[in-house]
């Protein structure tokens, strides 16, 4: 038997589906086309995106918690030095004033080599603060990625740069922002570096957020 109509006059304008309703409603209507109680695999049956009317994202990947990101974290260095530094490896601490929180399991760093917590598209923004002591000074920033936890490459690098008409301890500051897709956490790792001309200082502190580096994962690899 195959369910087509219900006259609704009959039942009284209601329908107890466990006792009133017999049959099968055939696939090409939405249906199971079995009379046999079975429950939709929604890994294999259900595709397409939920509308956000419904209750869904209207995504068919990538954010979860209704778009959310589910990392982000941001670190920074404590202490200043004037000298070109590659890789920057020390004094390196999470970002702890009052009112930050990370979002996740968070990053994690060993001489300047930072380790990503899950694999995904990372989204990672180097900063850096600068201020000159007498002549010119060209400051470069620069990202370096690995994909094999062992060779380097640079994949980001900007410039801040301060004139020697200005006066002394002129600030200056610099950005470059990058997207890496890690794949495996294991090998996939990302250090800085920080060059100088002419010994400018790399201006930095431990009570507020100078030169510092931001973390977010955007969506899945």
């Amino acid at each position: 038997m195959t369910l087509t109509t219900i006259n609704l006059a009959a039942l009284g304008d209601t329908i107890n589906l466990g006792t009133e309703v017999t049959g099968t409603l055939p696939t090409g209507n939405g249906g199971t086309g079995s009379t046999a109680t079975t429950f939709v695999n929604a890994a294999t049956n259900v595709t397409g995106a939920l509308p956000i009317a419904n209750g869904g994202t209207a995504l068919t990947s990538g954010f979860v918690n209704g778009g959310g990101l589910t990392e982000a974290d941001q670190w920074r260095v404590t202490s200043g030095f004037n000298s070109t530094t590659d890789p920057i490896a020390n004094n390196w601490e999470r970002v702890d004033d009052t009112g930050f929180s990370k979002i996740g399991t968070g990053m994690s760093q060993s001489s300047g080599i930072f380790t990503f917590p899950s694999t995904g598209i990372w989204k990672i923004t180097f900063v850096i603060s600068t201020y000159k002591n007498g002549d010119d000074r060209t400051i470069t920033k620069r990202a370096s990625t690995t994909v094999n936890n062992s060779s380097y490459t640079e994949v980001a690098t900007a410039d801040a740069s301060v004139s020697g008409v200005q006066s002394n301890n002129t600030h200056s500051s610099g950005s470059c922002t990058i997207f890496f897709d890690v794949t495996n956490t294991s090998t996939h790792k990302i250090r800085f570096a920080f060059y100088t001309n002419n010994s400018s200082y790399y201006y930095t502190t431990s009570s507020m957020v100078l030169s510092h580096v931001v973390f977010m994962r955007m969506g899945d690899t």
